[in-house]
């Protein structure tokens, strides 16, 4: 009895020592930990060294509706987005571009959309989600009040959140904007240049995989009269349909509110269109 006591003591003992690891098995395990945590903090450390992307990415939408029968219309629309990058700075492009002309049953010709816009925006990134901006604008359409409009000013823009479906941005900006009325609406009251601020929100939800919504809204108005002001709203919906192509539909709402008599304060655009991203 006792022998077979002692030999099952000894089996027991010889099996725990076999499954518990040596001390200089721990040792390297320890070593090679330490080892990996130090070569991944300084593949890091090399990494963020690297310049940031320098490609430039560019988005282009081209719009276009055709109507048949008592008026024959045609409309084309092509807004779009170029952006460079190089380490902390940028320099973005964005356009609109927007011509209509009808036709009616006795042949007679009319232009009914001639509207062109462009703002110019350099920002220099002081953390992931705060930057120094400075925009310039320029907006020129036949069928409004003005001649053209402008402006120019610093501002700050802000990434307020962002996920893996949400992106929500806004910026803020003070401009010096020169305005110019067009000839047959003279005013003596009119001033050319003044003050002004810029409030800028876009948001952007990935619905699914291939669906996407966008929203910006915009909001520039002078220092020193609450009534000359401007609003604009787009609302965007679009598929992907390739790596590079996407198809959508887009709303615009483009508000002055100091016209002359005879000018719609509100230009509203609906438009389908094809999206090139490259």
């Amino acid at each position: 009895m006792k022998k077979l006591i002692l030999l099952s003591t000894t089996l027991a003992a010889t099996l725990l020592m076999a499954e518990a690891p040596s001390a200089e098995l721990t040792a390297d395990i320890a070593a090679a930990k330490t080892a990996a945590d130090a070569a991944n903090a300084k593949l890091k450390a090399l990494e963020s060294k690297l310049p940031q992307n320098q490609d430039i990415m560019t988005n282009m939408k081209l719009g276009y509706m055709k109507t048949d029968g008592n008026t024959n219309t045609e409309t084309f629309s092509l807004d779009g987005k170029i952006k460079k990058e190089w380490g902390n700075n940028s320099l973005a492009l964005v356009f609109d571009a927007q011509y209509g002309n009808a036709d009616d049953a006795l042949g007679n010709n009319e232009l009914t959309k001639n509207k062109y816009f462009a703002e110019l925006q350099y920002a220099y990134k002081f953390t992931g989600s705060l930057s120094a901006t400075v925009v310039a604008g320029y907006k020129d359409d036949k069928f409004s009040t003005y001649n053209y409009q402008s402006y120019v000013g610093p501002g700050v823009k802000y990434k307020a959140y962002k996920s893996a479906k949400q992106e929500l941005n806004a910026e803020a900006s003070l401009l010096y904007a020169y305005d110019e009325l067009q000839d047959q609406y003279p005013s003596e009251d009119f001033t050319n240049g003044y003050g002004s601020y810029k409030a800028k929100v876009t948001y952007g939800l990935q619905i699914v995989d291939n669906l996407k919504f966008d929203q910006e809204l915009s909001y520039r108005a002078s220092m020193d009269d609450s009534e000359n002001y401007f609003a604009y709203s787009k609302s965007e919906l679009s598929s992907k349909i390739s790596d590079v192509f996407s198809a959508g539909i887009s709303y615009k709402i483009d508000y002055t509110n100091l016209v002359a008599d005879g000018i719609e304060q509100r230009d509203n655009t609906l438009a389908a269109f094809i999206s090139l991203d490259y």
